[in-house]
């Protein structure tokens, strides 16, 4: 089966029109038609079917569409992977971050690859895990680091563990909470003021209502939420809001002394599962060593 004829047929499946596939390949609409009809005698069936200026694909076509998309895709990166292998080069690599991680990688990373890959293409995209997973399967991104509990297991994703790290609760130096419980902060405390947290998976919740009873779950008792954590680390320093999350997100502040972790009574023990997730049986890029080596290195709890 030749890969030219199935890249013809991805350009007129995705351009549901002749005229622009051709012009999208820079090739005649007769050669496409041409090179579509030896695909279908392949496969033994039409993939299309012709109504009027309308181009529907057929029940043959849909299944083909997906396994094609893929063959093509792994094709072109591996080409490639292996002329960057022979230039001595590493390509380019779109991340996408979870909340957390993204606090705690996205501008470390980026300043890595400036002073140490500068002529590497780098792009971090940020979002809810859902929509990461789409870009992931959609090869609009080429990994994602997340909270793997937020991940349905899938056979198409390869997910590599990487740490797991502490959740808690965090405020400002200064915070009137402090004065009142100056060494451990009963529950019932926190919930006088604002919490601010990322969207949390449905275990972190058990977890939270095990530890501390129904008031605790936090779809009702977070007040503040986003998927960007340093903008919730910032509120949390301006005014008393009560940060929920990963505790290494907000490293910087407790180092220089602006921000103080609570000692909770009970103790809350809970945390995220941080995974690297890339797509199973996809040709790896030669960068994604460098990035693998950097975030295992940067992310410790």
């Amino acid at each position: 089966m030749n890969l030219k004829h199935l890249a013809h047929w991805l350009a007129l499946a995705e351009t549901g029109s002749f005229s622009r596939a051709a012009e999208k390949l820079h090739i005649t609409q007769s050669a496409l038609s041409r090179s579509i009809q030896v695909l279908e005698e392949e496969l033994g069936g039409p993939l299309v079917d012709r109504i009027g200026k309308k181009n529907e694909l057929t029940p043959l076509g849909q299944s083909v569409l997906e396994r094609a998309r893929r063959i093509v895709h792994e094709a072109q990166e591996l080409r490639q992977g292996a002329a960057l292998l022979q230039q001595g080069g590493l390509g380019s690599l779109r991340v996408g971050l979870g909340s957390g991680p993204g606090a705690m990688l996205m501008t470390p990373w980026l300043q890595h690859m400036a002073e140490h890959h500068p002529t590497v293409q780098v792009a971090v995209s940020r979002g809810s895990t859902e929509l990461q997973l789409v870009q992931l399967r959609e090869r609009q991104l080429d990994a994602l680091v997340v909270d793997v509990r937020r991940v349905d297991a899938a056979p198409d994703l390869k997910m590599a563990h990487i740490v797991e790290m502490r959740a808690g609760f965090v405020c400002r130096q200064g915070h009137p909470i402090l004065a009142r419980q100056p060494e451990s902060v009963p529950f019932e405390a926190l919930l006088t003021y604002p919490i601010a947290s990322t969207p949390l998976s449905q275990e972190v919740a058990r977890t939270m209502v095990d530890h501390y009873g129904p008031r605790a779950n936090p779809a009702q008792m977070t007040t503040l939420q986003c998927e960007e954590i340093s903008s919730l680390i910032d509120v949390v320093r301006r005014t008393d809001a009560i940060f929920l999350g990963i505790v290494g997100a907000a490293r910087q502040g407790l180092a220089d002394g602006s921000l103080v972790e609570l000692v909770l009574d009970p103790p809350f023990r809970g945390g995220a599962q941080l995974a690297l997730i890339t797509l199973a049986g996809r040709t790896e890029l030669p960068v994604m060593a460098v990035f693998r080596s950097f975030v295992a290195h940067w992310l410790t709890d």
